[in-house]
Order: structure tokens, then sequence, then C-alpha cells
């Protein structure tokens, strides 16, 4: 859903873009960039990570490296993120100099520690689990003493890294142990029917643009899958997209946000975590929708009116290209046989060395598109048989 802003100027005096951040987040921003007529330059550790072959310029560095940061603050108008693995405090420094950062630092920073997540939608009436941090465990009289819980580093933690399912006090202890002094919060297990999130976008001018809600498919905490739309009732859509306009508002964000939700068997929403980036649960939009999330990121960050955000299909599958071994490969094979898969979309990030779990590419389905399922376009049989179809190809086992 868009909201149009009437005195948003059509014209940009952003023409080059810092990215924090080399993978293929900021890799998949290259076509975007081109339309917009932008450049790309990138501060990245490896000359092999993905976004080294798209940008204008890379600066070789640690993403948390704030002299490599100065660098790129000197050559661009202004500077987005790939990840949150920065260092706040010098990065605020820089701002204080005058360094443009979209999404503003302010916003970053109740985001970064899963606490601090969690402690801002507390306060803002938005629904979470219920949750503490191991200092105050002795004293969290609102924490259910019932296993299993969920311990999550507060700091660093994506694709699963970092969470665990901890089912006993022995084994809360043993990986308490394990993490050292490493900072961490708990929470209440969710017995959720379904994961859910939404790409949503705001502009410097106020207007939001939110995309259709999807649903996710995790394994050990990876995203394997993604169906768009997720099949849930209007209510469900109002609540979340209410959700989705709080906190933006409150946070006055400038760029996009992936965030995701439990939904439990008798309709509860739970916020489960917020990215302040584009999202791998918004790779469909490549293919699936009017504007792509990295388009709407560089929109949203260089003042340009936010793009229609509506699928162009009546659903997609996207599904992650994870390593299953350790290889140098490039999977050519394997490539070209999901490709032909009618109506197939394949996105290959440039890796060549694969291990357990790393993100590799993905493909995308448009439902709509296949004639064999024009009559099932929102047939979760018929969704699960593509997504089946592709991992058949794709893992050896």
């Amino acid at each position: 859903m868009v909201f149009q802003n009437s005195v948003a100027s059509s014209q940009t005096l952003v023409r080059r873009v810092g990215v924090i951040g080399g993978g293929q987040l900021a890799w998949m921003m290259a076509e975007a960039a081109e339309k917009l007529g932008l450049e790309l330059w990138v501060q990245t550790p490896s000359h092999t990570d993905p976004a080294v072959a798209i940008a204008t310029q890379t600066i070789l560095a640690p993403v948390d490296d704030a002299i490599a940061t100065a660098q790129l603050a000197e050559q661009c108008d202004v500077i987005t993120f790939e990840n949150e693995f920065v260092d706040l405090p010098a990065l605020t420094h820089l701002a204080q100099q005058g360094t443009c950062f979209r999404p503003s630092l302010d916003a970053l920073r109740p985001l970064l520690d899963k606490y601090d997540q969690r402690t801002l939608m507390e306060s803002l009436g938005l629904p979470t689990p219920s949750f503490t941090i191991q200092e105050l465990l002795p004293y969290a009289d609102s924490f259910p003493p019932s296993f299993p819980v969920v311990l999550k580093t507060r700091r660093h933690g994506y694709d699963g890294q970092g969470t665990f399912i901890v089912r006993t006090p022995a084994e809360l202890n043993e990986t308490l142990a394990q993490l050292a002094s490493v900072p961490v919060l708990l929470e209440k297990f969710v017995p959720f029917e379904r994961e859910l999130a939404v790409m949503a976008a705001r502009s410097l001018n106020g207007e939001i643009a939110i995309y259709p809600i999807v649903e996710t498919q995790q394994e050990n905490q990876v995203c394997r899958r993604v169906i768009a739309p997720a099949k849930i009732n209007p209510e469900i859509t109002t609540e979340i997209e209410t959700i989705v306009r709080t906190l933006l508002t409150h946070l006055q964000v400038i760029g996009i946000f992936g965030i995701e939700f439990f939904l439990t068997k008798d309709g509860t929403v739970l916020i489960n975590e917020i990215a302040p980036r584009t999202h791998n649960s918004g790779h469909y939009t490549l293919d699936a929708c009017a504007t792509s999330q990295f388009e709407q990121q560089l929109r949203a960050i260089c003042g340009l009116p936010l793009g229609n955000a509506a699928m162009t299909t009546a659903g997609a599958v996207m599904v992650n290209l994870l390593g299953y071994e350790q290889s140098v490969s490039d999977y050519a094979a394997k490539r070209q046989a999901l490709a032909a898969i009618p109506h197939a979309h394949v996105h290959w990030y440039g890796k060549m060395e694969s291990r357990p779990g790393r993100k590799l590419g993905h493909v995308t389905v448009l439902l709509d598109e296949a004639a064999t399922l024009q009559d099932q376009a929102n047939d979760s049989v018929a969704r699960s048989a593509i997504a089946h179809q592709i991992e058949s190809i794709w893992y050896p086992y």
C-alpha cells in the first residue's frame, strides 16, 4: 500500500550512494541503481564479496571500520546499510560531522541489540513474546519458568546463528556457559502456527509503502522458502500494517525495514525481529512486484517518491539456495536445471565457495504465469509442489 505525497520531488540531488556491506543484498541493488542513475560505492572486507562485481568503487575494509566509512562518506552523498554489524559510537562521530546516514543512527540505535528491540516494542505497546536478560532473570516475575525457552545473543545473530531453543534447565546452564560473557536475551517459546514477514519503507517526506505480507518457512532457524502473499484474514493484515506504521513513524525511518512475526493458532500476532534494511523475505519482490525492495530502498534514501509495492502476479514462491557441502563450484548444471522450470527466475550471487547453510542464490517462480497453475494460484498444495521441485534439483538428498 502506497500513500503518495504530492509535494515529493521527482528529482534528487543524490547521485552517489555508499553501502556499508558488500554481500548479496548490496549486489542486488545494482539493477535499481542503474535504473535510477545512481552510483554505488561499497565498503566490504573482501574482493570476492558479491557487490564488488557491481560497485562503481570499493573500499576494502571491515564493515565496522569507521575510518574506512569516513573515506566512503567523503565520496558519497548518502550512506546506507546492508547489515547491522556496525560500530555505532564511531559512526555517531561521523554523523555529528555531517555524514548523512539513512536510516539515521537514531533509528538504528534501539534495533541493533535484541533486548533494546524488545524494550522498544514494549514501550510502544506492540506485541512481543515475554522476555528478559540473564542479569534480570531472578527478578523477572513476568518471565515464565517453564521450558522450552529461546535464548538469543543480543548482537550479530543472523540466519539462525546465535539462536538456541533450550528445553531443560541443565541445557540452559550449559548453553550459557558455552556463550561465556556474550550478552544474551531469553524469550518465552512461542508455539506459533506460522511465521510471517513484511517489507515496508518510509520516505524522507513520511510516505509509507507496505508490501504484501508473506509466509516464511524456516528450517533450523534459517529461511528456506517464502510464499507470497500469505493466506491470512483481513483483520490480521490490518493489525500487522498498523504495527508497521507505528514503528516506522515512531523511529522516523528513512529506508526499508523487514519485520518478522509469529502467528499463533488463536490468531495472536507477535513481533519476532526487526531488520533495518533489505531482507531475505523480500527477495521475491525482484520478480513479483512493481518495485523491488532494492529500488524502494534507494528511492527512500535518495529523497524520491516511493514506488508501487503491489504484486504484479497472483502469487510467488521463493526458495533460498543454501550451501549443503564444503565445495568450490558454480553449480552451473543445477542452475541450468532450475532455470528450465517454467516461469522461474534464478538469482545467483556469484559466490564460488559453498559451505553448509551459506546463501548462494535464490529462485522465484511466478505462479500466475504458469498455465498449469492458473486455477491454483492460491493453492498451498501447488506452492509446496513448486518448492519441492526446486529443492529436489538443488539438494542431493
